[in-house]
Formats: structure tokens, C-alpha cells, sequence
């Protein structure tokens, strides 16, 4: 179990996260988060996704705790019993994407994403793409507002608003999922092996320009983006007991 000089508090800009990080502090102390047993994050999804991308060279797991708007990957906010939840606290282990992004002008620019990486069109007209996956040409052109690869973690988010499907926590697989497919017609996406490596080429740039994105990091003006689950880098996630990313990811597929 944690004890409380082991927590390390960090939160978001927000009125509402900055005064909770002030009534947890004085409640339980802080500690450096190079020192800490354990992270709490006090923010929204967003702050979350920061949280874990500014701490992943840290062993800490990372408990949130909600303080914002949408909460998918947080916990219930209260200021008492904060050990003793942190000590029954179920733990999930996600992988990043990481994605190459290489612009016209030939820059190469990296990034990872906890949730997804996607591709937008840039310009009036809908975008036209060439999907390969392993080096294997599998849809020679998609004409789309856009396209993105998501994590089972991420399911739930962007691309479950592009209609994609929900991925259980372990299930091994990514979701390429399409947004507003025109050509061909409807087609929504496929369900990808986690080890895939999927490459989108953008088909006349100059006309149809796209830009790219990995948890807002972005990218214009691309031409081509390959996209890959990153296995050596590790997030540890922690969530109260019955509330974890499993029986999230099922509740949300029967509301």
C-alpha cells in the first residue's frame, strides 16, 4: 500500500482541479514524482493522456482522479480514504502508437498516442488514401474525411464517434476505422492484429492535403504516415475496484 508521503499530486489548469490539488496535499502530503509509489491525476481524459505522456520513463502507476469534463479514464473524486483505495486499486497496462509522420517538404516527425492516430483532411475536398498493412497493399484507394488507427484504450473515444467499434482491454487488436468513407461506399474499417503495421499514403497532396494526428500532436501537410503499437513502452493505469478499463469498455457498448 501507498503510504501518504508516496503520492505525488499533479492536476490540471482548471479552478476545480487546482483546488482539489490543494485540499489532497495538505490532506496527504507530496512527494516528487521521481520518488512517488504512486501518481494521482486530478483533471479530465485529456489531463490524463498528458499525465501519462509526461510520465512514462516513471515506474509509478497513475490513479485519476475526475476533476473535468469527461472522465472515461479517471476514478470517482473524493478526498477520503485515499490509501486505502489506492491499495485495492485494480491495475491496467496499456501500449502506446507510435507514428512516423513524414511531411512534403520531407521532414520526418515522431510522436506517440495513447488513444489513437488519425488522419484529417486539411483542405475542401475529401482526402484520398492508399492503405498497406505489413507491406501489403489493402485498399489501393479510400476517399474519406479522414481515417485512424485506435488502441483498445482509445476505442471509446474518437473512434467510437467515427462509428468504430469498442475493443476490449487485452483483446490484442487495433480498430482502422474510416471517417465518412465515400469510396468505397460505407465502408467502416477492419480489426487489425496489434502487431500490424499500418501505412497510409496520401494521393495527390498538392490537391487534397492532409494533416495527421497522435493525441494532439499535429502534423500538416503529410504525405505518407505509418503507424505501429509501441510493446516497450508501458502505461500503468489504476482504477477502483469494479470500475476498471474492462468493465468499462463492456458497460459502454450496453447504454
Amino acid at each position: 500500500m501507498p503510504r501518504a508521503k508516496n503520492i505525488a499530486f499533479v492536476a490540471s489548469d482548471t479552478s476545480e482541479a487546482q483546488f482539489a490539488l490543494k485540499r489532497l496535499t495538505d490532506r496527504y502530503g507530496q512527494t516528487d514524482i521521481a520518488d512517488a509509489q504512486v501518481i494521482v491525476a486530478l483533471g479530465g481524459d485529456g489531463f490524463m493522456l498528458e499525465t501519462l505522456h509526461a510520465t512514462m520513463a516513471v515506474e509509478a502507476p497513475v490513479y485519476g482522479m475526475n476533476r473535468g469534463t469527461v472522465g472515461f479514464l479517471m476514478n470517482d473524486y473524493r478526498e477520503t480514504g485515499l490509501t486505502g483505495r489506492l491499495a485495492r486499486a485494480e491495475e491496467a497496462v496499456i501500449n502506446p502508437l507510435r507514428m512516423q509522420a513524414t511531411r512534403s517538404d520531407g521532414e520526418i516527425v515522431e510522436a506517440l498516442a495513447i488513444n489513437e492516430v488519425s488522419l484529417l483532411r486539411a483542405g475542401p475536398q475529401a482526402a484520398r488514401l492508399r492503405i498497406t498493412v505489413d507491406d501489403r497493399v489493402r485498399m489501393e484507394e479510400l476517399v474519406c474525411d479522414g481515417a485512424l488507427v485506435s488502441t483498445p484504450a482509445g476505442s471509446t473515444a474518437y473512434n467510437y464517434s467515427a462509428h468504430g467499434p469498442i475493443l476490449p482491454i487485452g483483446s490484442g487488436v487495433l480498430a482502422l476505422t474510416a471517417m465518412s468513407a465515400f469510396r468505397p461506399r460505407r465502408w467502416r474499417g477492419a480489426l487489425l492484429p496489434q502487431e500490424a503495421r499500418v501505412r497510409f499514403d496520401v494521393l495527390t497532396p498538392d490537391k487534397r492535403p492532409m494533416m495527421a494526428e497522435a493525441d494532439g500532436h499535429s502534423v500538416r501537410d503529410v504525405v505518407s504516415v505509418e503507424v505501429a503499437s509501441e510493446p516497450a513502452i508501458c502505461h500503468r493505469l489504476l482504477f477502483d475496484p469494479g470500475h476498471g478499463l474492462e468493465e468499462r469498455l463492456l458497460r459502454e457498448q450496453f447504454t
